[in-house]
């Protein structure tokens, strides 16, 4: 009888045991976590957001500058546990590609959706939005017939009228490398001559710039488009616009915000399904509307401010210039005289 007993008793116990068993190997594994690098300035991002509710993929992001990721990279060799690296200025990203902390992607969708001069070469890396570096004027103290190239603001009518950042922010080192690959060393050498020349009051901040345009410190200056949008969206009647030098030559100079997938990652196929993610329309769209910068899918419009200040012709030069020559470039401008 406590055989029998026993046989009845074990009975419910295997059929729940068995059940469980089954609910394990039925129930899905839970989706991967990326961690990402950034040296981005947004605390959120929608299109981050958008991502994780599509894909169930959750996102762990840490926030440091682009030396401290770098040297966070470096000390973490292969046991590292991020998946990918975004930052701005493809300057970085070309220098993070240099080091070995980024790997190849081939993916289909990137190559659709960002046009080839946007993305590295050896596919290293990919811009996410574009940020023009152009020219801005005050409105009431100039005319947009008075300006026409980024070598014109050497012309001596804007001597002592002009604002420039220092030539050791990244920003200005891409902009010169991207001119030296175009004109080449001498050519750009004599433009920033020019520049130095007009006396420019050298000022340590885009945002800074227009403030001091608005002011009538300066009456031009060159700065990041999206700086433009944000101080606009806060007073619509901040005196300063863009201007969109050498449109009948080589265009406006661009520069990007982008990402690459860390070499060491494990978890590489979610990592570019992610990059590929915020390349599509939908994620385009959520990010610039976020952060005043234009996609770098060209199937999708800017947001509603940009817009007013009318289409541009940019330089194609392939972004990674900025890194290629920025050597180059930090020597030319102390060559030239501007610090």
């Amino acid at each position: 009888m406590p055989r029998l007993l026993g046989i009845r008793a074990a009975g419910p116990a295997l059929a729940i045991a068995a059940a469980l068993v089954v609910a394990v190997v039925a129930s899905p594994a839970p989706a991967a976590e990326l961690l990402l690098y950034s040296s981005r300035h947004y605390p959120k991002e929608p299109a981050f957001e958008a991502f994780t509710k599509k894909t169930g993929i959750a996102l762990k992001i840490f926030h440091a500058s682009d030396a401290e990721l770098f040297e966070r990279l470096k000390a973490e060799g292969d046991r590292t546990a991020a998946d990918l690296l975004i930052t701005v200025d493809a300057g970085n990203l070309w220098n993070a590609a240099r080091a070995g902390y980024l790997a190849p992607v081939d993916s289909p969708e990137l190559a659709a959706n960002i046009p080839a001069h946007l993305r590295d070469p050896q596919g290293r890396w990919v811009a996410l939005a574009v940020r023009a570096r152009t020219i801005m004027y005050n409105t009431t103290r100039v005319k947009p017939e008075d300006l026409s190239t980024y070598a014109a603001l050497g012309d001596p009518k804007w001597k002592g009228r002009l604002c420039l950042r220092s030539s050791t922010h990244i920003y200005n080192q891409s902009l010169l490398a991207t001119m030296i690959k175009r004109y080449g060393e001498p050519r750009t050498e004599e433009i920033v001559r020019g520049w130095v020349a007009n006396h420019p009051t050298l000022i340590n901040g885009d945002a800074k710039i227009l403030e001091a345009i608005a002011a009538g410190q300066c009456d031009v200056g060159v700065t990041n488009t999206y700086y433009l949008g944000r101080a606009l969206a806060k007073d619509p009647s901040l005196p300063v616009r863009p201007f969109w030098p050498d449109q009948t030559g080589p265009g406006v100079h661009v520069n990007i915000s982008g990402a690459g997938v860390i070499a060491q990652s494990k978890h590489r196929a979610e990592a570019i399904k992610f990059l590929a993610f915020l390349s599509s329309p939908e994620a385009q769209a959520v990010w610039a509307e976020a952060s005043f910068e234009y996609p770098a899918n060209p199937q999708v419009p800017p947001q509603p401010l940009l817009v007013q200040w009318g289409p541009f012709k940019m330089d194609d030069i392939n972004v990674a210039a900025a890194g290629e020559f920025q050597a180059a470039a930090t020597k030319l401008a102390d060559r030239a005289g501007y610090r």
